[in-house]
């Protein structure tokens, strides 16, 4: 399922046009924890001229709004690293 759930992050955060997305699958780190039951564990991090000017909050936010509901797709955890092309 870790797959499909990349997969799944990978399509819906293209609707941000990301310059830079890159998603790992920590799931394997976690293993053993009461979360890792609910989904698995991710580290996302993106580049998009729509983070230009936000603060990291709003940025997370709007990931997961693009994202949806993190639970029902397998995901317990979600790190991110959300930055604006002029950052990198």
């Amino acid at each position: 399922m870790t797959a499909a759930t990349v997969e799944f992050l990978h399509r819906r955060l293209q609707a941000l046009a990301p310059t830079r997305l890159e998603i790992v699958d920590d799931s394997h780190r976690h293993a053993g924890h009461a979360g890792a039951k609910e989904g698995g564990h991710y580290t996302l991090t993106i580049v998009a001229a729509a983070f230009s000017g936000q603060t990291t909050i709003a940025r997370h936010r709007l990931v997961h709004t693009t994202v949806g509901d993190l639970r029902a797709n397998g995901i317990h955890a979600l790190s991110i690293r959300a930055l604006a092309p002029e950052e990198v």
